[in-house]
């Protein structure tokens, strides 16, 4: 489907050498899997495997964005070539004016094209699309940290419905005075992961406490971790690693709450992680809970291994889960928010915290996009 290298013409867009002629065999191959899966979703043996045909037509359309702006990058390259033929020293003046003013519109076009196209070969991260799970720890601070905890969830929650998401409550240690010492949550929604994986860090507050009778300004702290939710094919537990104790809800949860065992205490072995779910009153219901939160855990540790293995976060700009790294600060007396690792600075704390956190996440997406397309352009040069 593809034009051949050869018939490519020169491009800017911002293309390293070399990283045109990659482009194209990238594109050849991307092409000839999309007509191959459209063959494929056709046959009576798909049509008839609901399994496949789900797998088949999600691969489908996750490639189509780059077939369609493909396609529109040749149909470009072919206007061009077609007006090219009409400036020549033997045409009307006229019509070589208006052929000449048409050129740079095509030009114009296709830089934006390949740009569009660069954009979408930069791998995705295969977690994106998955529902999440936050865990939100005080840090130091004392009841300050875990007021600002409190702060965070209500922050993540209001997020979360402003989206359309659905937020649920996991587990939670509250200290009796509106703080949390320990909560963690589900967010189910198309996307989540891929709009909170960037929270991952120590969060710091610097504020003046109402009990701080010499206005002195207090600093305190909260961890955040995000998680991908896992599907259990996609991460096998051995059931003999796991201690599963039974006991005794306690807290928020209505008058039923504390006459039934039904909270879960679940112990993977291996590596002592310890998850906890009581917020349903069904016994099952907070074992799958649970369940979903180990899954969680322990295929982030797996994460963290490659990704330390291959020190790509090293380079990164945008670090996605060190909750050792003080990542944001939230600064009230100068309604001052700064996310140090890209030096973004933005007011408001008020309607931030209010879950306006679309500015913020952009501008973290963003940066880890330039970023992986830096890399990206890099690797296609090389190749």
């Amino acid at each position: 489907m593809c034009f051949e290298a050869g018939k490519r013409h020169e491009t800017s867009a911002g293309l390293l050498p070399g990283e045109m002629n990659t482009m194209i065999d990238r594109l050849t191959s991307i092409n000839q899997r999309y007509d191959e899966l459209a063959d494929l979703l056709g046959s009576p043996e798909v049509v008839s495997n609901a399994e496949l045909l789900q797998k088949y037509g999600r691969e489908r359309a996750s490639l189509e964005p780059l077939a369609v702006a493909d396609q529109r990058l040749r149909s470009i390259e072919e206007a061009i070539l077609q007006t090219k033929e009409m400036i020549g020293p033997d045409e009307d003046a006229e019509l070589v004016e208006l052929a000449q003013a048409e050129l740079e519109d095509l030009e114009a076009k296709r830089e934006a094209t390949l740009s569009d196209l660069r954009s979408l070969l930069v791998p995705k991260d295969p977690n994106d699309e998955k529902d999440t799970i936050v865990e939100i720890r005080a840090g130091t601070g004392g009841q300050e940290a875990a007021l600002f905890a409190a702060d965070l969830y209500r922050m993540y929650a209001r997020y979360a419905e402003r989206q359309g998401w659905k937020a649920e409550v996991i587990d939670a240690h509250d200290t009796g005075l509106g703080g949390f010492k320990e909560i963690v949550f589900e967010i189910h929604g198309r996307g989540a992961y891929s709009r909170l994986k960037y929270e991952s860090g120590v969060h710091r507050v610097q504020s003046v406490p109402s009990t701080e009778a010499s206005g002195r300004l207090h600093t305190s702290a909260a961890t955040v971790a995000v998680l991908p939710e896992v599907e259990e094919v996609e991460l096998e537990i051995d059931p003999d690693d796991l201690r599963i104790d039974i006991y005794r809800s306690s807290g928020a949860g209505g008058q039923h709450v504390n006459k039934v065992n039904s909270a879960v205490r679940i112990t993977h072995l291996p590596t002592g992680i310890v998850v906890t779910c009581q917020d349903e009153r069904s016994q099952l219901k907070n074992r799958v809970r649970a369940m979903t939160h180990l899954r969680a855990k322990l295929f982030a540790i797996e994460q963290e291994k490659k990704t330390s293995e291959i020190e790509k976060e090293r380079r990164s700009q945008v670090k996605s889960g060190d909750r050792s790294e003080k990542i944001r600060t939230y600064n009230f007396p100068r309604d001052r928010l700064t996310d140090h690792r890209i030096g973004l600075t933005t007011h408001g704390l008020p309607r931030i915290l209010d879950g306006e956190l679309d500015n913020v996440v952009e501008a973290l997406s963003l940066a880890d996009q330039q970023r992986r397309e830096a890399e990206n352009a890099l690797a296609l040069s090389a190749s």
